[in-house]
């Protein structure tokens, strides 16, 4: 079942992933808002992991989270590297990165004009 059968959409989400990131200690936890901006989602959810294993812990607690839910993926890909692993549930994608990978491609910066919230617990560096 994919997020939009389940009736969870967009900011439903939200909620749900970054308390399973932060369930495995996921850092810098950021909330992009895209959906004035762009078709290709309304958020993006960027966090930290410190490694690889790191990186799939937070993976597969969010999708376990969400498939507990009833919502599963549409797609996800980087789970075998590890270093940027990303979950797309159509209205929320979520970007999960190693701390290099991260200051490397900048999404924040890339999307600097758009709304950022962090959630409550978190702080951004």
């Amino acid at each position: 079942m994919t997020a939009r059968k389940s009736g969870l959409r967009g900011a439903d989400l939200l909620p749900l992933i970054t308390e399973a990131a932060l369930d495995k200690k996921a850092e810098d936890i950021v909330v992009l808002n895209l959906k004035q901006e762009t078709g290709i989602a309304d958020c993006f959810v960027v966090c930290s992991g410190d490694n690889e294993h790191h990186t799939r812990a937070v993976r597969d607690s969010i999708v376990d989270a969400l498939t507990a839910r009833g919502v599963t993926p549409w797609h996800s890909e980087g789970e075998q590297d590890g270093r940027w692993i990303l979950i797309d549930y159509s209205d929320v994608v979520v970007h999960v990165m190693t701390p290099q990978v991260r200051d490397y491609y900048a999404l924040e910066e890339l999307w600097e004009p758009l709304d950022k919230s962090v959630p409550k617990g978190r702080t951004h560096a």
